[in-house]
């Protein structure tokens, strides 16, 4: 349990810290990424319910935009930060050290800047397309999805920082196989229960991306860091809605 609060301390901007429950020691914040999929059941949970709340009294193409600001207000935009960075670093650093050294850096780049842009409008244009029943369920489905498969980065690369050079100051663990198991179900379960069948099609989406990303990370920083698993869940969960919406047009 310790560990699934350090998760929510990490990820989300909420004052669990207030909390006696949640005040649990430095070391569990190594395993954040592991209980990842955790947190995303209550950020996906929050954005949808103001979705479909939303929709109801306004017209939909705002309860999307509320819906995800919703969820940029929970975690603080510590995903997008993370995407800014990474495009800014993987699109202008030419060497290993110019690249992390770039994401470090607190200001953004022309390829950050446009990165955000692609995304927020490629995000809301699909959100819009899906009718808001699918649209609750694919976000309750996709959050934890995309982050169970982006926690699994800790098994094929190393940290490219150490604990003193990290932003966080946190070097993740590697995953185990208990805590894969509790990654695994809190990831799969909202795919598997929510949506139809002909719709888990759509994991084969992300699954493609984070293989591209970590051949990517292998060849420019020969590891992976916050801002990377920051990006590549985005991404990640972006190209599920893409194949979500895909299968929509046959169905």
């Amino acid at each position: 349990m310790k560990n699934i609060a350090a998760a929510f301390v990490f990820f989300t901007r909420l004052p669990f810290w207030r909390l006696k429950a949640f005040n649990v020691p430095a070391e569990y914040f190594k395993q954040v990424i592991n209980y990842w999929a955790v947190a995303g059941w209550l950020t996906a949970g929050v954005m949808a319910g103001v979705l479909w709340c939303t929709a109801h009294i306004l017209p939909y193409s705002i309860a999307v935009v509320l819906a995800i600001v919703s969820r940029l207000l929970i975690t603080g935009a510590l995903h997008e930060d993370g995407l800014a960075d990474f495009f800014d670093g993987f699109g202008g650093g030419t060497t290993r050290e110019r690249t992390l050294d770039i994401m470090k850096d607190s200001h953004i780049g022309t390829y950050g800047v446009l990165s955000l842009i692609l995304y927020f409008l490629l995000f809301y244009l699909l959100l819009s397309h899906l009718d808001l029943h699918l649209a609750c369920l694919v976000i309750l489905a996709a959050d934890p999805l995309c982050k169970f498969i982006t926690s699994l980065v800790t098994l094929v690369l190393p940290y490219a920082r150490n604990a003193e050079t990290s932003k966080s100051k946190t070097v993740y663990n590697k995953m185990s196989v208990k805590t894969a198991a509790v990654s695994i179900i809190f990831g799969v379960f909202p795919l598997v229960l929510l949506l139809n069948i002909h719709f888990w099609l759509a994991i084969l989406f992300p699954i493609f991306v984070f293989i591209g990303l970590i051949f990517l990370m292998k060849k420019k920083i020969q590891g992976y860091t916050g801002d990377c698993c920051g990006a590549t869940f985005l991404m990640c969960e972006l190209s599920f809605y893409l194949g979500i919406a895909a299968i929509s047009n046959f169905v």
